[in-house]
């Protein structure tokens, strides 16, 4: 029973953890009523449902925003290490920017810059 007793014991608190986090959770929710429908951050009355479906360019759009924010996260670090690594660091930066823009190839081919 020794060689279990350990398991036993950390089974024993990560229950006790989720129970108290359950209780926790249950004594500090607000009503269970619905918020009013009021103006938002415009002022203006809502025209739709917050959870309403969105066009399908938009999903373009968002990859074109997350290929170009990909491409900024990673230039910043390559950029201050690129000196020290050399050629190698150069080849797989363009490797990188091609696989972005092999995305923004595809947003481009679906529409995602076409606003009529």
């Amino acid at each position: 029973m020794s060689e279990w007793q350990p398991v036993f014991v950390v089974l024993g608190v990560a229950l006790a953890g989720v129970a108290l986090l359950y209780a926790a959770g249950r004594w500090l929710a607000g009503p269970a009523e619905p918020a009013p429908a009021g103006a938002f951050a415009g002022g203006l009355a809502p025209a739709e449902h917050a959870a309403s479906r969105f066009h399908v360019r938009w999903y373009a759009v968002a990859m074109v925003f997350l290929a170009f924010d990909m491409e900024m996260l990673f230039m910043y670090p390559w950029a201050v290490v690129v000196a020290e690594v050399g050629a190698a660091a150069v080849v797989e930066m363009f490797v990188f920017l091609g696989i972005l823009l092999a995305g923004v190839g595809y947003a481009w081919r679906e529409g995602a810059f076409r606003w009529a």
